[in-house]
């Protein structure tokens, strides 16, 4: 029998009220016990977690990994790599590839990647429609059987409304989710970020809030129709936020997930990190950070505190990275050429502890969005808690711990991130999957 004793750290577990400083026991990749002082047997490797946080291992339900078709911006291996460095045990891999995951055969292909050589647990995602071109529904049940936790067509959004019907419907009768990204064509076409003072100071085309409202109330209407169940991608609109608090409180099956960017970063960071917010500024060379493209836009500081009350106050239901990652190439060019997307994995909790140190916002409620409440949502139980018998995956992180972002020491393929150089508060330290260490910054020493 194998041992691990986490001791000494401060232990949350959300699905089960747990917040508390005491010892965590694994025993053969399992969860044995949680208990104030646990007396090691012989043979215990004992890891130091005093002044630690020990979090049941994060849940990502949407991360891009690029593989099939995209290898130069993301692998599996690489991904998964990423993933694991920054906390998360399992992640949910969108499927805009190429081909994209349609058929049944790119979802084994994934999944078969992932067996030989992913760090983390990786689940798929299913298309809505062939080729996510919104034309004609994909082989649901086929690849439901071969093991997806959900359909979307991502970054095209099911534009015809009697396609997303139909794609309600037939999921439902597998229990299976819609995840629709919220943007009507006709208002994003040819916008490059937020359609607000900061656009028109860069003489930007932007996209408007409206573009995702509308989305969100027509497919809520849609999922009342039909009895589907459907999640919003990437929520960041206040107008958004309050049509999903109007369908819970109708008992509409309708959940929602947020971005870390979207929580923690305005529209301004466009325009630099340096730059003051003003209209009337000069701009600086730091002015079209490419970096800071991402879909949907980074809104205004008044959208950015909205989200943050939709956290704390339940109508978001998800923390999801959205990790996009992409060559240099596709970000080093003109901001209406560059690509959307920003890399994620890596940097989340940094970004997410802010919202702690600076917000006033309660670890354990953060720590829900990102284990057991995306556990929840893929029906899988077994994730995001401490029960006992439960896969050991555990992410220690020190909440206090300041480090400067850069990108070159990403294990992702994807360096894009508008947070280089920029100091964030909380790391993560040991990453387990499955009682096995998948990564350690080497700061817990053993005892």
């Amino acid at each position: 029998m194998t041992y691990v004793l986490f001791k000494g750290g401060r232990i949350i577990s959300p699905a089960e009220e747990i917040d508390k400083v005491g010892d965590l026991l694994v025993k053969d990749s399992q969860i044995s016990a949680i208990d104030k002082n646990i007396v090691p047997s012989e043979g215990t490797l004992i890891i130091d977690a005093a002044d630690m946080v020990v979090s049941p291992g994060f849940v990502d339900i949407h991360c891009h990994l690029r593989e099939p078709g995209f290898e130069y911006k993301e692998t599996v291996a690489s991904g998964t790599k990423a993933a694991a460095k920054g906390g998360f045990t399992t992640v949910c891999a969108m499927p805009n590839t190429n081909p994209t995951m349609d058929s049944r055969a790119t979802v084994d292909f994934v999944v078969r990647k992932a067996e030989e050589e992913s760090s983390v647990r990786v689940l798929p995602i299913g298309c809505v429609t062939k080729g996510s071109l919104g034309k004609q529904l994909s082989e649901m049940g086929e690849l439901a059987q071969a093991g997806v936790i959900g359909f979307s067509d991502d970054g095209h959004p099911v534009a015809d409304s009697n396609m997303m019907r139909q794609a309600l419907r037939y999921s439902s009768s597998l229990g299976l989710p819609i995840i629709n990204h919220c943007e009507v064509p006709e208002l994003f076409k040819g916008g490059s970020m937020n359609e607000g003072w900061v656009s028109n100071r860069l003489g930007i085309k932007g996209i408007p809030n409206s573009a995702e409202e509308i989305m969100v109330a027509r497919d809520i209407a849609l999922t009342e129709l039909t009895g589907g169940r459907y999640h919003v991608a990437h929520i960041s609109t206040p107008g958004a936020l309050e049509l999903v608090k109007q369908a819970k409180d109708k008992g509409i099956n309708v959940t929602c997930e947020v971005t870390p960017h979207h929580l923690t970063l305005s529209e301004e960071v466009v325009l630099g990190y340096h730059h003051n917010g003003s209209p009337f500024e000069p701009l600086t060379t730091q002015a079209y950070e490419t970096q800071a493209k991402v879909n949907p836009p980074l809104r205004t500081r008044f959208d950015v505190d909205a989200v943050v009350e939709g956290l704390k106050s339940g109508v978001i239901d998800i923390i999801a990275t959205d990790h996009a990652p992409h060559n240099n190439i596709e970000k080093l060019c003109t901001f209406d050429d560059a690509a959307f997307g920003i890399s994620v994995l890596e940097t989340a909790l940094g970004s997410l502890m802010s919202l702690v140190h600076i917000n006033g916002l309660d670890l354990p409620l953060i720590l829900r969005a990102l284990t057991s409440a995306p556990a929840a949502f893929i029906d899988r139980p077994e994730l995001g808690n401490f029960k006992r018998g439960t896969p050991a995956d555990i992410t220690v992180f020190d909440p206090n711990q300041e480090w400067e972002v850069d990108s070159s020491e990403f294990l992702s393929r994807g360096k894009n991130t508008p947070l280089q150089g920029q100091t964030l508060k909380g790391r993560i330290v040991i990453t387990m999957v499955g009682g096995k260490i998948k990564y350690s910054s080497g700061r817990i020493k053993n005892i």
